[in-house]
């Protein structure tokens, strides 16, 4: 997505910081996230990553990303402690994790149920994004007819056809 001229160098400034540390501790898919985050604030009218540090906001993007993909449980993998985020970016936690919560309340729909916003390695096994409700019945659409799955797909409902999954 096209970033507005007046925030490309801000982004030039915190996209590096969070490949970086995307490269040392995360993966690919956390780092697509992230910038994809970093995207979404700078189109924001008005920014909110105009002001304050690039490094603050490197961090709280990340932790965000983190905390709707549940990088802080140490079943997961990869796994990541907030206290880790903090250290290699020089910032105290408590600031990184109250402008995470600011950048939650920012981007409509950045939860743990938005699938836009989860792993895609993830999507398949995440039961949050696959209940549906259909005549007022919640329901898991992997276990639904192919039919009501293309459906619920073109109308961007789900990722993708859970059917066409091996």
């Amino acid at each position: 997505m096209a970033i507005p001229k007046k925030m490309k160098a801000k982004y030039r400034a915190i996209a590096p910081l969070i490949s970086s540390f995307s490269q040392q501790y995360l993966n690919d898919e956390y780092e697509e996230l992230a910038l994809k985050l970093l995207e979404a604030l700078c189109r924001k009218r008005p920014s909110p990553i105009e002001r304050g540090k690039e490094t603050i906001w490197a961090a709280s993007i990340i932790y965000a990303i983190g905390s709707v993909n549940f990088l802080f449980d140490k079943t997961q993998t990869p796994h990541v402690k907030s206290s880790e985020i903090s250290t290699h970016f020089g910032a105290a936690g408590n600031t990184i994790s109250s402008k995470s919560n600011s950048i939650m309340k920012m981007i409509p729909h950045l939860n743990q149920f938005d699938w836009h916003w989860k792993l895609p390695s993830q999507l398949l096994n995440n039961s949050h994004i696959w209940f549906v409700q259909v005549n007022g019945y919640v329901h898991d659409i992997r276990n639904l007819p192919r039919e009501v799955q293309e459906q619920a797909y073109q109308q961007k409902i789900i990722p993708f056809i859970p059917a066409d999954q091996s």
